[in-house]
């Protein structure tokens, strides 16, 4: 069968993309970026995760600047939990808009009704709880506006914890931090462990509650690189019923060919089992895709190296039945 075609009829889902950071109207195909509605129905996706960035790379702190000069409101730009509510109601306005093509999914129900329905199930993420401003309770208000996963940490150190960028001390949660992930375990919200120092990871999978997964990230025995996870760390999530999504980040690889996105989920499934490998792009986070992949059109073209090397239920579980299972297994229903 055309990879086209399997992406059709398979479940195709995404855990990560950061296209609302951009202030483009996803209902509109645009030549700008990797995902919008109409690029992900054509590429076959049913599920897309959108994450809310809040605050940019460690000492350099211009993420201000980079939203003014992608024109969010100046209201929008005021805070790190203005930004964060702004691109919750885009997400919301775009699904409006959609015509019904899209939708937010909030229930694990949500999933199979866009399903049945034709729509793409919308999963909302924030990338970086610094967003919350110390507010604990704001975790609640977060997951009353439909967002179902959060990772503590993002790029740098923050209030809660040691972030895996470089040279930043390799902290592990602080008190606020395993505030926040208490919160987060008792309200139902998914923790991601992408960004979280090795320290903080651990913490993070010491809690006896909280629902781990990783949303994109690359494995260390493949590319040692600072972002990626290591073996122990693999096993652990997939041990809670995790989910990994493999990156396709060309900088985290160790390559920069389609064939090294396969050869880091063939790590992954040797180590963490069939059931608990994804996708995780990281579509419009301003890394460099594969050769080959404009953008999430080009999908096919890993789904067809897939297929070369897996039973097609297998390559189905990978490319998205396993984070679909995370998800209704986890959303509320």
């Amino acid at each position: 069968m055309d990879a086209r075609d399997f992406q059709q009829q398979a479940f195709v889902a995404d855990a990560h993309a950061d296209s609302l950071m951009w202030n483009r109207d996803l209902t509109i195909s645009s030549t700008e970026g990797h995902v919008d509605f109409p690029r992900l129905r054509q590429a076959g996706v049913k599920l897309q995760c959108f994450t809310v960035v809040t605050r940019g790379l460690p000492l350099v702190g211009a993420f201000p600047l980079f939203a003014a000069y992608r024109r969010w409101p100046r209201a929008a730009r005021r805070s790190e939990w203005a930004r964060a509510s702004w691109q919750i109601d885009r997400l919301e306005e775009f699904c409006r808009k959609s015509g019904g093509t899209a939708a937010l999914a909030r229930r694990a129900q949500d999933i199979s009704d866009n399903l049945r329905s034709g729509r793409l199930s919308a999963v909302l993420g924030v990338e970086g709880a610094h967003a919350l401003e110390g507010g604990v309770g704001r975790v609640r208000e977060l997951f009353a506006r439909g967002v179902r996963f959060m990772g503590l940490i993002h790029l740098g150190n923050n209030e809660l914890g040691g972030s895996s960028f470089p040279w930043l001390g390799g902290k592990g949660l602080s008190q606020l931090g395993r505030e926040v992930l208490d919160e987060m375990a008792e309200v139902g919200m998914s923790v991601d462990v992408a960004h979280a120092s090795r320290k903080a990871v651990d913490d993070i999978l010491g809690h006896p509650k909280a629902r781990p997964f990783c949303s994109h990230t690359g494995v260390r025995a493949e590319a040692a690189s600072w972002r990626n996870l290591g073996d122990a760390a693999l096993r652990r999530i997939a041990d809670k019923g995790g989910v990994v999504g493999i990156i396709f980040g060309t900088v985290f690889l160790g390559g920069k060919e389609l064939s090294d996105v396969v050869r880091h989920i063939e790590h992954a499934v040797n180590v963490m089992g069939e059931d608990a490998v994804g996708l995780g792009s990281d579509f419009d986070g301003m890394v460099p895709l594969p050769r080959g992949m404009r953008d999430v059109r080009d999908l096919h073209l890993l789904t067809t190296a897939l297929l070369r090397r897996y039973p097609e239920p297998l390559v189905e579980k990978i490319l998205g039945q396993n984070l679909r299972r995370f998800f209704e297994a986890t959303f509320p229903e």
